[in-house]
């Protein structure tokens, strides 16, 4: 039982208005979710030169340390703008130069996110807290998906939070849960995915990461994951254009979407989309099973 939001802003005027929104929708899901929150938003996308990363530490951390040793050793222009225990990097090299330089310097830290749009902020704790640790009210972007996760499965820890990246600027949050995750987390491993916990969720994500670098598009890797994911989940997946939704054939997870002029959302129960504006007036129905949903640029 956990719940999921999402928001995708048609007008850009509301641009300025995304955490704001995205807090009042995650706050409401509290109850299906008091052990983490997290989310995955969209915004200020980097030139194609550039590359912006989120790190997270477990413990108190020199983040102005790091900017300079790596602004030294790789002779690049690094940016740091830090979160609670997360930062996000931006730096005028590629990414594999960047987690590699990381992973021999300090493989204590832990990438959340990588590519040009993307920045994820996860954390224990109740769903109020985290907007207020996270200060998401101040945050601007495009789209975003959110997750308070009542953990089942798994440990609750910041690193089995919900959402999930595995790909560059690709993001995953799940409810429900998967049967056959632990052969599909060996198979992924031998397909040079790296899986770093044991939350069935991070599987969803690095299956859809394996079929996009194989070559399908998000909505054949969806429709792919209707036959090799065996159990019961809606998802919502996060891209650099925008976000889609996928029920399991049964759709025995809730979930609802409503969209306006302004915006599209989705949300674990409707009380979470009631708090955007406009929406005595949106379209509103219950997105069908087996059915992929896509929304973007």
């Amino acid at each position: 039982m956990c719940g999921i939001v999402g928001i995708y802003l048609k007008n850009e005027a509301l641009n300025p208005d995304l955490g704001k929104l995205l807090a009042a929708m995650l706050i409401e899901m509290s109850d299906r979710g008091p052990d983490s929150a997290g989310i995955a938003l969209y915004r200020d996308p980097v030139a194609e030169s550039h590359c912006k990363l989120t790190l997270y530490s477990a413990d108190k951390f020199e983040w102005g340390l790091l900017q300079t040793e790596m602004a030294a050793q790789l002779n690049v222009d690094v940016k740091l703008d830090v979160r609670g225990s997360h930062a996000i990097l931006i730096a005028a090299i590629d990414v594999t130069s960047v987690e590699a330089w990381l992973k021999v310097r300090y493989p204590e830290l832990r990438v959340m996110s990588a590519g040009s749009a993307i920045e994820i902020y996860k954390e224990k704790g109740l769903p109020r807290e985290f907007v207020e640790q996270f200060k998401l009210h101040e945050l601007n972007g495009t789209h975003a998906l959110g997750h308070t996760r009542m953990a089942t499965e798994s440990a609750v820890t910041t690193e089995h939070s919900h959402p999930f990246s595995t790909g560059m600027d690709l993001c995953l949050v799940h409810n429900g849960s998967l049967s056959n995750h632990n052969w599909l987390r060996r198979r992924l491993r031998d397909e040079g995915v790296d899986i770093q916990t044991d939350n069935d969720s991070e599987v969803a994500a690095g299956y859809l990461m394996w079929r996009l670098r194989e070559g399908d598009s998000l909505e054949e890797a969806l429709q792919r994951a209707l036959k090799d994911l065996d159990g019961f989940y809606t998802f919502a997946i996060g891209t650099k254009d925008g976000f889609a939704v996928l029920r399991d054939p049964i759709a025995c997870k809730p979930a609802v979407m409503a969209e306006t002029d302004d915006w599209v959302a989705m949300a674990s129960e409707f009380r979470a989309i009631a708090q955007l504006p406009g929406a005595e007036n949106a379209a509103i129905w219950e997105p069908s099973p087996a059915t992929v949903y896509t929304w973007g640029h």
